[in-house]
């Protein structure tokens, strides 16, 4: 099962995504795939939140900022367990892929190698929850660069959509469920 959940920033959308998956995974082996780069001391103090929000749940990390289909390479094999993962955030994955190496790549084609790693991963996993933002909420126009960014979100978004199971937005802590069944 492959499950979307969406929200502005701040809505509470990482905090209900682990306990979705938590719950969902009782007999489980769970895996939390971390996709942010850390650039600032910001950006580490967010990390350790989100370390601290995970603690004790039983999650097992994997660091994949890029290439997000060889995440799949680094779960355990063994089918005596089934595997979930939870991949916290997609907003992240799309710019690191986008960005990547000081390089401004197709917007196509980062959508095409996040969609094929996202199926690839689906393959070894029971259940699949994917955290993502909102974007084209704020009414402002960006530069060229900000814009393709935010286009290429969407339509990622929109295909995740798609294909999940169940989408669900995330309110000021309110789970609002906007997709249930494909």
């Amino acid at each position: 099962m492959l499950v979307l959940i969406t929200g502005g920033s701040g809505s509470g959308k990482s905090a209900y995504a682990e306990d979705y998956i938590t719950k969902l995974s009782k007999d489980c082996r769970k895996y939390y795939i971390a996709t942010m780069q850390v650039y600032d001391e910001e950006g580490q103090e967010k990390v350790f939140k989100h370390q601290k929000m995970r603690e004790g749940k039983g999650f097992l990390t994997i660091e994949q900022s890029t290439d997000i289909h060889q995440a799949a390479d680094k779960m355990e094999k063994d089918t005596t367990i089934e595997n979930v993962g939870l991949l916290e955030c997609m907003s992240n994955l799309v710019a690191n892929e986008m960005f990547r190496e000081g390089q401004i790549r197709d917007c196509d084609l980062v959508k095409k190698n996040i969609i094929d790693g996202i199926e690839e991963l689906l393959k070894t996993v029971k259940d699949f929850i994917i955290v993502t933002n909102n974007v084209f909420e704020d009414g402002i126009v960006y530069d060229e660069t900000t814009m393709n960014y935010i286009r290429t979100m969407g339509c990622i978004n929109q295909e995740l959509a798609k294909m999940a199971d169940k989408v669900i937005e995330v309110v000021v802590g309110i789970p609002i469920i906007v997709k249930e069944g494909k």
